[in-house]
């Protein structure tokens, strides 16, 4: 098996070009596999005594468990690559930008597209199998929870354009309003005048909030960062983050909490933007050194493997989730998987379903990943498939957001 894998990856290495960023592919690859740990780890199902599922967290019992959550929030740094390889996909682009920012948007709306028509009849046949419509609604909302995340890349990605313009002129400092625009709304939200500031404004850090890390990449990617620039963003912003936490009182978790009154993620508030500030400025800095981490194909090849399925793990990570808990709430309260997150012994527990929510996420991969390749057109039939794709995606996003 060992020579198996060994073969595999001398393979994979003989097939990359030689100016590929490993570097800037294994911070991405890092930041993607975050995401599904995160949610693994700190989504709880606990049965109810009426038989369905429901969300809870192991961050409402356990306030110390909030730093994990530091570590797994690591969208600043994928926001950071993407902006980084954006900068240099529309740079190497000959034709109109519209045609490159099709090709990018295409890639992101395929996979999402297919997931939510998946889950459209998959929730009417888990109905008639008599799955109660609280554990459906509460699967509904875990898949729907990362598609945000691709519905935000796709407008920002449309945006890099202009990210490119004024990274050109203004270097690093052109994130500095972004950061600036979610201060004020924080400000405004959270100051001594909160209370006659309506609820939707905090809608407003939706996009600087996530921009700025993209157009801190946007800006390396030029070349407009250097060493001296990336010290100052970590040193900055881990301070930053420090004086929110223990002088303004932002709430210790980096993700939301059920029945919390505040919430740092959704949508991100600055000590959202802290953090990324100060991923950002280690990732620029330990980019030499994870270039030459992964200059063998032992490690490389891992992350090839990641990359190449990423929207497969975005998408259908909390379905492989879901694939355990949803047959285990059948049997009655199952360890780590359908019993309260409340205690330390359901921590262990969970840690080992881990491996089982990947083998499960290997297995719909294999199959899902025909839903990102470009789907056929030019025939009736085609358009068919695609209006009907359509509908059951609106229908689901209805249901999951109603």
């Amino acid at each position: 098996m060992r020579s198996a894998y060994a073969r595999a990856a001398a393979r994979i290495e003989a097939r990359t070009p030689a100016h590929r960023d490993r570097a800037i592919d294994g911070l991405r690859a890092l930041a993607l596999l975050a995401v599904p740990l995160g949610h693994w780890l700190l989504g709880g199902l606990p049965l109810g005594a009426d038989g369905a599922l429901r969300n809870a967290s192991p961050l409402a019992s356990f306030g110390f468990f909030a730093p994990v959550s530091w570590v797994l929030q690591m969208l600043g740094v994928f926001f950071l690559v993407g902006g980084y390889a954006s900068a240099l996909s529309h740079r190497r682009h000959d034709g109109p930008t519209g045609q490159w920012l099709r090709r990018r948007v295409a890639r992101l709306g395929r996979p999402v597209l297919g997931v939510a028509a998946v889950w459209a009849v998959l929730a009417l046949a888990l109905y008639g199998l008599g799955v109660p419509v609280t554990t459906l609604r509460t699967g509904s909302t875990l898949v729907v929870q990362p598609l945000w995340f691709v519905g935000v890349y796709a407008v920002i990605t449309a945006l890099t354009p202009y990210c490119v313009r004024a990274a050109a002129r203004f270097g690093v400092w052109s994130a500095a309003p972004l950061l600036g625009s979610v201060a004020v709304v924080d400000l405004l939200r959270y100051g001594p005048y909160a209370d006659a500031v309506p609820s939707w404004l905090s809608l407003l850090n939706i996009l600087p909030g996530w921009l700025f890390a993209y157009q801190l990449g946007v800006a390396w990617g030029v070349g407009r960062v250097t060493a001296r620039h990336a010290r100052a963003l970590l040193a900055g912003g881990i301070a930053l983050f420090a004086l929110l936490l223990a002088v303004f009182g932002y709430p210790a978790s980096m993700v939301g909490v059920p029945g919390a009154e505040r919430t740092n993620s959704h949508p991100p508030s600055l000590l959202v933007l802290a953090l990324a500030a100060a991923q950002s400025g280690a990732a620029i800095l330990l980019r030499d050194r994870i270039a030459r981490l992964l200059a063998g194909p032992a490690l490389w090849a891992p992350v090839v493997v990641v990359n190449l399925s990423a929207m497969t793990i975005l998408c259908w990570h909390q379905t492989a989730m879901l694939a355990a808990a949803v047959p285990a709430a059948q049997v009655g309260a199952v360890p780590g998987l359908t019993t309260a997150p409340d205690t330390l012994g359901w921590l262990a527990a969970r840690a080992a379903w881990l491996p089982v929510f990947a083998v499960l996420l290997v297995a719909m991969g294999r199959y899902a990943r025909v839903l990102e390749a470009p789907w056929p057109s030019g025939t009736g039939t085609a358009a068919a498939r695609r209006t009907a794709a359509g509908v059951l995606a609106a229908g689901f996003a209805v249901f999951a957001l109603g």
